[in-house]
């Protein structure tokens, strides 16, 4: 995936709405699809400050729930997904640390996906953790367009 494609990728990905219960099925929408396809990983759901949903699934470690905060703040503070923020970081030659960011609590490799509302903006993050970054990100788009065809 390039930069291009992401980020028509992410213009795409706007639900009508988002509410805890709306964040309740996409989880429930991405548990189900890891389970299905035996995916070792962790789902968090969460605005800024409260989560909303998640969930370690069998084969996950702890290690993940690390790296899905530390991805989680970063498509938060950019707005992007996680993985736009990478590749255009690695575009750059510029690390996180660039923008004051520090490496204990931020992470540019993909897997969070912001969730954006139409006429509202970005209200929360879905991410995985677990995968190669390319996979989790990929898992996370495809819960967010089934969740936006219910």
């Amino acid at each position: 995936m390039n930069t291009a494609e992401l980020e028509a990728e992410a213009a795409g990905l706007v639900l009508r709405e988002f509410s805890e219960r709306t964040a309740l099925r996409l989880g429930q929408i991405l548990v189900d699809l890891a389970l299905a396809e035996g995916l070792p990983v962790v789902v968090n759901i969460r605005t800024a400050d409260r989560t909303l949903f998640h969930a370690g699934l069998p084969g996950s470690a702890p290690l993940n729930d690390l790296w899905a905060r530390r991805k989680s703040n970063t498509a938060l503070m950019f707005q992007l997904p996680s993985l736009l923020v990478a590749l255009r970081n690695k575009a750059k030659d510029e690390p996180l640390e660039r923008h004051g960011l520090v490496a204990a609590d931020y992470a540019d490799s993909g897997g969070a996906v912001p969730i954006r509302v139409r006429n509202v903006g970005v209200v929360a993050v879905a991410t995985v953790s677990g995968l190669p970054q390319v996979e989790d990100h990929k898992l996370v788009v495809r819960a967010i367009r089934l969740l936006a065809a219910e």
